[in-house]
């Protein structure tokens, strides 16, 4: 707790390039987890992308076996049947005949409980959800590449292109991993976590172009340490949008889902709680540590690394004059909030006796 009040007051700023090496490793193991169970499990994908039929049947007590027991004449051994809570159960099955959901919907009416929800979306619907869902995605990938080129630089594009592929990758595994179900719901908040994750990052590359600029002309200081104060600079403030940004998720997610049993909002909710989390760490952590190390190798910056190092000053040795100076306010803010400077007054010598000193004669020339 101490360690986070000083890092919140500036005076324990963090050294980040010591934790990026640690935080690729578990980036792309978290990477390799989710590919991995997209290839083994695959998506819950929803009736909007699947098609076929969904029932939602209000039957008290009955069980995942009851249901499937009495959709046993009708391919139950295939149906998604799972409990949204004690009183209602989802059956989802691959009939896209209107006429053959009509009959199952009659005989759960009989033999389960009554049919509350019954929703059918056809196989063309699903896909053609399915390709603008991929179209938008791509073209959003377009997009921000070429504003971020433009407006900073490709390093700097690529940078955050990776990070965002990073962030959706994740929050997709978890998907995965624990079987939720993908609806439309779900991409908007895959979209929503992208324009997240990409504020956050242009962020820290705004930051780190201001420092360079006053900085770098001075050949004091590497890449890596330029980059390490602009993250101190700007950590909080990620830290705070993202702990402002979690708490209505959180409730959304506890009062609208698990209490009153809106699943729609769990879709959705969880995205975005997942899309946070992932995006405030890859920003901080794998964006940077991305373009630090293309920038490090442009010749201007290795001419100051070897300057540095002709001169004995190790990384760590620069990059501890680094954090002092990311403790500091930043002179700017601090210049504006204090108003205009105002001279001091001139002090004058007195004599110890009190009395004056004769003026002295001018010269006549």
């Amino acid at each position: 707790m101490r360690t986070l009040k000083l890092l919140y007051a500036g005076e324990a700023p963090m050294d980040y390039p010591r934790w990026w090496r640690r935080a690729v490793v578990v980036s792309a193991a978290a990477v390799l987890i989710s590919l991995g169970s997209m290839a083994l499990q695959g998506l819950n994908l929803g009736i909007d992308f699947e098609g076929g039929t969904s029932f939602e049947v209000r039957a008290p007590g009955a069980s995942v076996a009851d249901a499937r027991e009495a959709m046993t004449n009708y391919n139950g051994e295939e149906a998604r049947i799972q409990t949204v809570d004690d009183q209602v159960i989802r059956i989802r099955s691959e009939v896209t005949d209107p006429a053959l959901a009509a009959e199952i919907r009659d005989h759960l009416n009989n033999n389960l409980g009554a049919v509350e929800t019954f929703e059918q979306v056809g196989p063309t619907w699903g896909s053609e959800v399915t390709s603008k869902a991929l179209r938008a995605l791509i073209t959003f990938f377009i997009v921000v590449a070429f504003y971020i080129t433009i407006r900073l630089e490709w390093k700097m594009a690529l940078g955050a292109l990776v990070a965002v592929g990073h962030d959706i990758l994740v929050s997709i595994g978890v998907y995965s991993l624990f079987q939720l179900e993908v609806t439309p719901a779900t991409v908007i908040a895959f979209l929503t976590i992208m324009g997240y994750s990409l504020y956050d990052t242009i962020v820290v590359y705004d930051k780190v172009r201001e420092i360079v600029g006053r900085l770098g002309a001075t050949e004091r200081y590497r890449y890596a340490e330029l980059m390490n104060l602009a993250l101190n600079r700007v950590s909080m403030r990620s830290l705070n949008t993202s702990i402002t940004s979690a708490l209505p998720v959180v409730s959304l997610l506890i009062v609208g889902s698990w209490l009153l049993g809106a699943t729609s909002l769990q879709e959705f909710a969880v995205a975005l709680l997942v899309g946070i989390i992932v995006g405030s760490y890859s920003s901080l952590f794998l964006a940077s540590s991305l373009v630090a190390a293309l920038k490090s190798r442009e010749p201007r910056w290795q001419q100051i690394d070897t300057k540095l190092n002709q001169k004995g000053l190790t990384s760590e040795e620069t990059r501890s004059i680094d954090r002092r100076d990311a403790a500091l306010p930043d002179p700017r803010a601090t210049n504006r909030s204090a108003g205009p400077a105002r001279s001091k007054p001139v002090a004058t010598m007195r004599p110890a006796n009190g009395v004056p000193p004769r003026p002295r004669k001018k010269r006549r020339n």
